[in-house]
This record gives C-alpha cells, sequence and structure tokens, in this order.
C-alpha cells in the first residue's frame, strides 16, 4: 500500500523516495510541500493532481497563468486562453489572508495594504492545490449545473474559470497539466502552516512507518481552509441603508478604491471604464447616488454581465471578499472627495 502512494508522488520527490526502503525516513524540511508530505503520510493523490512538475512545465504554467500563453511543448506559441482577462486580472498568486484558516475581508485588505496586493474578487492561486472544494457554496446560483463538476476537480475548476469567467476557451491537455504544475509549485509548504523542521521529521518518521496516519493529516489540514466560502448576499436594501447610512471610513474605503477598483479601472485594466483620483471623476460617481442610494452596493453584490459584442464585465463579491461596512466606507470615500462627505 505505500509504495503504490509513494509512486504517485510529484517526480520532484521522486529521487528521495526511489529504491528505499519502507522503514527508511523521507528527508523532509519545512520548505517541503504540504501536498508532498500528506501524499507520503497516506493521503489519497487527487485525480487531477499534475503529472509533470519539472521546472519546465511548471514555467509554462506560469506563462500561461500571467501572460495567458506559452510556448507548446512542440516549440509553437499558444493562442490565448482569453482576449479579455488574464488569470491575475481576478486572482493573486501570494499569500493574502494573514490567517490561512480565516476568512475575513477586512484582514485581508489591510494585509493586501501592507503588502501592496490587489484587493480582488478571485481568491488566490497561492495553496489552490492543497484545497479540497473549488467553486462550492452558492456559486451554484451563478453557475448552475456547471459548478457540479468543478466542485470537487481543480482541472474542472480551472476550465471552468477559463471559459465561463474568463470569457475564453477550454485548455488543452498539455496546459492543463502546466496549470497544475505551477499551481503545486505555489502550493503551502510546512512552514507556510506553521511547522519547522522538528515536525517535517516527526511527519517523515511516520511516513516511514506501517501504519494508520489519519491523525496527523488532519492535524496538518487544520492548519489551512480546505476551501474558500463563498457567500452571494442579496442585501435587505432598506434594513442595510437604516443600519450603514453615513457611518462609512472614507480612509478605509481610499483603500477599496486603490486596491480593489482600480486594479481594474485603471488605464491599463481589464475594465474600459477608468476610475480616477480627480474631482471630476468623483463627482460623476456620486450622482448615481442621488438616483439609487444602494447602486454601488447591487453591483458588488452582483457584478455586471457578460453582453453581446462585449465581453468584458465585473465580476461579483462574494461578502467573504467584501463586507457591507467596506461598500459602505468605499461610498463615503466617494462622497468626500466629490465633496459631499464629511
Amino acid at each position: 500500500m505505500k509504495r503504490l502512494i509513494i509512486g504517485f508522488i510529484p517526480l520532484a520527490l521522486i529521487a528521495t523516495f526511489a529504491f528505499r526502503p519502507t522503514s527508511t525516513a523521507p528527508a523532509f524540511t519545512a520548505a517541503t510541500k504540504v501536498n508532498d508530505v500528506l501524499f507520503a503520510l497516506g493521503d489519497p493523490v487527487p485525480k487531477w493532481f499534475p503529472k509533470d512538475v519539472s521546472a519546465e512545465n511548471i514555467q509554462r504554467g506560469k506563462e500561461i497563468i500571467l501572460e495567458g500563453r506559452t510556448t507548446a511543448p512542440d516549440g509553437k506559441r499558444s493562442k490565448y486562453v482569453s482576449v479579455y482577462y488574464m488569470c491575475t486580472s481576478c486572482h493573486n498568486n501570494v499569500i493574502e489572508d494573514p490567517l490561512l484558516t480565516v476568512s475575513n475581508p477586512q484582514d485581508r485588505l489591510e494585509y493586501a495594504r501592507e503588502h501592496q496586493l490587489p484587493f480582488l474578487q478571485g481568491t488566490t492561486f497561492y495553496g489552490i492545490t492543497n484545497r479540497e472544494s473549488w467553486y462550492n457554496d452558492d456559486y451554484y446560483k451563478k453557475y448552475g449545473d456547471l459548478v457540479e463538476p468543478a466542485a470537487d476537480d481543480l482541472s474542472e475548476a480551472v476550465q471552468l474559470c477559463a471559459s465561463e469567467c474568463a470569457q475564453g476557451r477550454p485548455l488543452v491537455d498539455w496546459e492543463m497539466d502546466a496549470v497544475l504544475a505551477y499551481y503545486y509549485s505555489i502550493s503551502y509548504t510546512l512552514s507556510d502552516i506553521g511547522f519547522n523542521d522538528s515536525d517535517a521529521q516527526r511527519f517523515a518518521t511516520l511516513a516511514a512507518a506501517d501504519a494508520d496516519n489519519s491523525a496527523v493529516i488532519a492535524e496538518i489540514k487544520s492548519r489551512y481552509s480546505l476551501k474558500s466560502p463563498a457567500t452571494f448576499e442579496e442585501p435587505p436594501y432598506d434594513i442595510y441603508w437604516d443600519q450603514l447610512n453615513g457611518k462609512g471610513n472614507p480612509e478605509n474605503g481610499k483603500l477599496v478604491y486603490e486596491l480593489s477598483c482600480q486594479a481594474c479601472h485603471k488605464p491599463t485594466g481589464v475594465s474600459d471604464v477608468v476610475f480616477g483620483d480627480n474631482k471630476q471623476d468623483f463627482k460623476a460617481m456620486s450622482r448615481w447616488f442621488d438616483k439609487n442610494n444602494w447602486w454601488l452596493l447591487q453591483v458588488v453584490r452582483h457584478g455586471t454581465h457578460p453582453a453581446p459584442g462585449h465581453k468584458p464585465y465585473m465580476p461579483l463579491y462574494t461578502t467573504e471578499r467584501m463586507s457591507n461596512i467596506m461598500v459602505e466606507d468605499l461610498k463615503a470615500y466617494i462622497l468626500q472627495q466629490a465633496g459631499k462627505g464629511s
């Protein structure tokens, strides 16, 4: 049983495990990938896990994520996955939560400010291979039956994101394996989730023993979220307005505006609508509040939709990605800069 599991460990670890007797502990350190430790301990290898994690394949995947295309194994340039978005239009590729077990939008915003990160609708790719669910919770409300294969298969989640979210095309097999290899390269290490070299050696000793390691597997997985929670809220506008109207913090709203809105609404962004920093821009936005006090909350919670001849759209924010009070903070900042607020 142990030999079969080890046979599926990524190529980067084959040299570590090959031809070793089961009584010999693998060489784990705090820098070892959590995926590799879990597989060695007996956790099943997912069917979507990449077959080739060579540096060359990881680089291909990185280029697809960051640039939208790469050089294929036959030496030819691949087609863009999407002509409208890059993956990083909606997703970071570094840690974005100060606590990996908690999804708190205000904590994430402050972390984004400290580390100069965009504050985006999608969850980070960092650690995505450590999750066990994608397009979970309320995503069925937007995508219906399309979420069923994507809920527990990362490769299917990537295809749904490429085809629907990015308004692009499905990835072919070699592209998918490259993207998954890149995701593996930015998966959690033991040190990312608070374990040190001594812990790593303990896990290595357990991996070498012919024993049930379910308890230690659970211990490791308790250090990070196995999914990114997603709640689609239909705001109770009257209650919301009574509770929050006029109570926003413009200083916090400035962070939302600069790290979130302007991540896309800028001259080099994916949106064709530019949000500037001059008073006239803010006055134009503020006039919408005269027509509909809740327009900003509506856009945040519902996003916009692709239209014939204009496929770019704005994805919605779940409550875990932006809270109601943060939307009110953003409104307060817009009104302040327009000369209508405190």
